[in-house]
């Protein structure tokens, strides 16, 4: 049998638990996790026009590698070409801060390591251009067998962020 009381307390915890969750659920949806996101791309050969700074990557792989460091670990591979809205507007765009990046390349028998800043990616068919910008090092004017290693750049991994929504579906073929 349900008293006055009885009813009285079940109903006042019921309303603190309803409270409760509202209230971290909330907290949870204003806070947005940070990850600092590495991005890898190869190509089988890369060509650098010195006069207009550019480096294009011939025989791109059709997928970058991305993933972070502790504590997320997360990991995957997207589309190259989903890689290229990154530098679209925004205040944690590529573009409006773009990224560094070390480029190993083959040239001939020896390695070469050359640090530039990516700009301005152009992907046409299976060559992804760059304007770049060295940093350290001297780019050959031709290699084979090349990695870039794409700096951190901090992204949100919200769900309500433009990198978040880009990043989702990539996330969840790691997370399931």
């Amino acid at each position: 049998m349900i008293t006055r009381r009885t009813f009285s307390v079940a109903t006042a915890a019921a309303a603190t638990s309803v409270a409760l969750s509202n209230s971290l659920t909330a907290r949870a949806a204003n806070e947005q996790k940070m990850a600092d996101f590495l991005f890898v791309q190869t190509a089988k050969k890369v060509t650098f026009d010195k006069t207009a700074n550019k480096m294009t990557l011939v025989d791109v792989a059709p997928m970058t590698v991305f993933f972070t460091d502790r504590p997320e670990r997360v990991a995957g591979n997207m589309k190259t070409a989903a890689f290229i809205p990154f530098w679209s507007e925004g205040k944690d765009s590529f573009k409006s801060d773009p990224p560094n990046a070390d480029v190993s390349i083959l040239d001939g028998s020896t390695l070469k390591q050359v640090v530039v800043e990516l700009q301005d990616p152009q992907l046409s068919g299976d060559d992804l251009t760059y304007t770049v910008k060295v940093l350290g090092g001297e780019m050959p004017e031709s290699g084979r067998d090349v990695s870039v290693f794409i700096d951190i750049i901090g992204r949100p991994l919200t769900p309500f962020s433009y990198a978040g929504v880009a990043r989702r579906s990539y996330r969840r073929a790691f997370y399931y």
